[in-house]
């Protein structure tokens, strides 16, 4: 037996379910999502918030073209396995200099131009693997051509946004998302890539989001600091961790299931199996995964003002910004939610209403202390919990 690695790519089947190495690979990306929390933490203010929603937009992308090729080859063979390895030391590499992402700096390495080398190193490896995926397979290979284009424009305004900094960066990086993003979506909607494995597809999602949950969980208890606290912070904890569970128990108790057994039920080569693929999971997971970044973020800026030294003087109110991002990435994951039911098994009116519900209580939030406006959050979401759980039981 050959001691070198496969060199030709193994097809997944309908049987194929998440490695480990998928898993690993996961927990690169989503500690780069966690960078951002820290990243926006150090700065509230629209324009930090715009740049870590940027910056989170491109992660999610890159990770899901990663999940569709590792749906028509497996990703721990070969030179898949190797490729997949080189594109996580990247992200990792890209995770780490995020807090500088929009800094000029005098030194060695500037962070801006780090980050967009090593986003297109992600992005031109999973090129590299796709062509590599298409051997024998005439129409992939086609599609991989139709999308290098895309993705290869957006390398230049990535660029030249990494040099020129400030304004010039952050207007060129939103248009190398877009012509990015944009053109994936146009070649997709063409030529839909093939679900080889629905149940694999829909486990991956499923644990992405899961360890986002639990990695969000950490950086909001981040806020608490290392200095002595008190009772203050410790109930503040716990309506984070309480809302952290009510959303984990919104989607893979009341929701994924019911997702993953339409997706697997559709037929391989049917349109319907990749429609549910490319708008239920790659698309209507963005805004549940962006929710779980910005309601960590907000749970950490609350524990983060109930260890200030000294303490904030108590009652004062939270705030707009701290508000919009706690409430609004609670309303900005139910968005998601309904998006994913509605694509996927038909979701119900009641789930608008909770969403108007979490926007409306925003503007009174804002008047109200941190550790209150956070306890009202929980206590919402654990009445959304109850309530689906008790129709669920009629």
């Amino acid at each position: 037996m050959s001691r070198f690695p496969r060199s030709r790519p193994v097809l997944v089947e309908e049987a194929h379910r998440a490695t480990t190495f998928e898993i690993f690979f996961d927990l690169v990306l989503v500690f780069a999502l966690t960078r951002l929390i820290g990243f926006m933490a150090d700065s509230l203010g629209p324009l930090t918030l715009y740049q870590g929603l940027l910056l989170l937009l491109w992660f999610w992308y890159a990770w899901s073209c990663y999940a569709w090729l590792s749906n028509q080859v497996r990703a721990d063979t070969g030179l898949v396995l190797a490729g997949m390895t080189a594109a996580m030391a990247a992200i990792f590499v890209a995770a780490l200099v995020i807090p500088g992402a929009w800094q000029r700096d005098e030194g060695a390495l500037s962070p801006p131009l780090t980050l967009a080398v090593a986003y297109i190193l992600v992005r031109g490896l999973h090129l590299a693997l796709m062509l590599h995926a298409s051997s024998g397979n005439p129409r992939y290979r086609l599609q991989t051509l139709r999308f290098a284009v895309s993705t290869t424009l957006a390398w230049a305004p990535l660029l030249v946004g990494a040099v020129l900094g400030g304004t010039a960066q952050t207007v060129l990086w939103t248009v190398a998302f877009l012509v990015d993003y944009g053109g994936g979506r146009i070649t997709t909607a063409a030529s839909f890539g093939e679900v080889r494995s629905g149940a694999h597809f829909a486990e991956r999602h499923g644990l992405v989001l899961i360890i986002v949950l639990g990695e969000s969980l950490l950086s909001a208890g981040a806020g608490a600091g290392l200095t002595p606290f008190g009772w203050q912070v410790l109930l503040a904890a716990v309506f984070g961790f309480a809302a952290t569970v009510c959303l984990w128990w919104l989607y893979f108790v009341g929701v994924a299931p019911a997702a993953a057994k339409a997706l697997t039920s559709a037929s391989p080569q049917s349109r319907r199996r990749q429609q549910l693929a490319s708008d239920a999971y790659t698309l209507a997971h963005l805004p549940m995964v962006a929710g779980v970044v910005y309601v960590a973020l907000g749970i950490h800026l609350i524990l983060a003002s109930l260890t200030d030294q000294p303490p904030r003087a108590a009652g004062e109110p939270m705030g707009w910004s701290a508000a919009t991002v706690l409430y609004g990435g609670a309303a900005l994951y139910l968005i998601g939610r309904l998006l994913f039911l509605r694509l996927s098994v038909r979701g119900s009116p009641g789930q608008l209403v909770a969403i108007g519900v979490v926007l409306l209580l925003l503007p009174v939030a804002r008047v109200l202390p941190g550790l209150t406006a956070l306890g009202l959050l929980a206590a919402f979401l654990t009445a959304l919990v109850l309530h689906e759980r008790l129709k669920r039981v009629d």
